[in-house]
């Protein structure tokens, strides 16, 4: 079995994490590869450190992924993938915390290699934001980089949308299954983005969004970009997870300040407070990809 197509079947899986997941990998990548002959799964459940409570359901889990190809090709459902050993697997993302050792994808992959600006914000996002996007994603930041967000609501929509109507590139990460739409309401953007852009998820199809699939999902837009720009957030919010993320990945943190007595604003202006460069304008953004 090569290498890929194991790494393949131990991210279907149950009763192992993304972490455990990236240090079986972080594990192989270190040995030479024997395609005859598969880990043991005792070494297995102490290097991923699975937790006693999901050890029969990983051995079980284990043992049928290896040998059923019909399943294996059953939960693929005959999507594109790529696994974390392939060459075309971006190297920004190999090197970052947790990185998924599957994608599963529609569109253009080669958008995953360029120059990549992750924009995140509140769901309940307000004029603000789609003004600010609307000021900070002319043509010179679309034709110069790819948009990348979750595909949520709010921000993340308006981030996709302001990329396209520029006739730019724009990348969504879902915490979904490629054929699920969360939420619902953007599933046209989501068949527009799959067809002319590129869908990403580490999760199967038939996969729903549980609560901790988009903390999950933030982590790869933090690792997959150069940069990620924060317009609204609360005090806590998923969009300061993602910028955190950022910066335990040593990415740039920019944030979209905002006024003092708005609770949205809150979070972007505690993230400059801290350090964050605070962006005015569109060349704002252009100046940190050059720098």
């Amino acid at each position: 079995m090569l290498l890929r197509d194991y790494l393949l079947r131990l991210h279907l899986c149950k009763g192992i994490g993304i972490v455990g997941k990236a240090k079986v990998y972080e594990w192989l990548s270190q040995e030479i590869w024997d395609d005859q002959h598969l880990p043991v799964v005792d070494h297995l459940l102490a290097i991923a450190g699975i937790q006693d409570r999901n050890i029969a359901a990983f051995c079980a889990s284990y043992q049928q992924m290896m040998t059923d190809d019909q399943l294996v090709d059953q939960l693929v459902d005959g999507e594109n993938w790529l696994a974390i050993c392939d060459p075309s697997y971006p190297e920004i993302l190999r090197e970052a915390y947790s990185a998924p050792i599957v994608l599963f994808y529609r569109g253009h992959l080669e958008l995953i290699n360029g120059e990549l600006l992750g924009i995140v914000g509140a769901r309940e996002a307000t004029h603000y934001s789609t003004e600010v996007l609307k000021q900070l994603i002319p043509g010179k930041i679309s034709n110069k980089m790819t948009i990348v967000s979750g595909l949520a609501k709010g921000v993340d929509k308006l981030a996709h949308q302001c990329a396209i109507a520029n006739q730019g590139r724009t990348i969504a990460v879902i915490g979904t299954g490629l054929d699920i739409a969360y939420p619902s309401a953007n599933k046209y953007l989501q068949e527009q983005i799959a067809r002319d852009h590129l869908l990403l998820s580490e999760y199967p199809n038939q996969t729903r969004g549980f609560r901790n699939h988009f903390p999950e999902r933030n982590r790869i837009i933090a690792g997959l970009v150069q940069s990620v720009l924060v317009t609204e957030a609360k005090h806590h919010s998923g969009s300061l997870i993602t910028a955190n993320l950022a910066l335990q990945n040593n990415r740039n943190v920019l944030a979209v300040p905002g006024p003092i007595n708005s609770r949205l604003s809150v979070g972007t202006n505690e993230l400059i407070a801290a350090g964050a460069n605070p962006i005015l304008c569109a060349d704002d953004i252009l100046e940190e990809f050059i720098s």
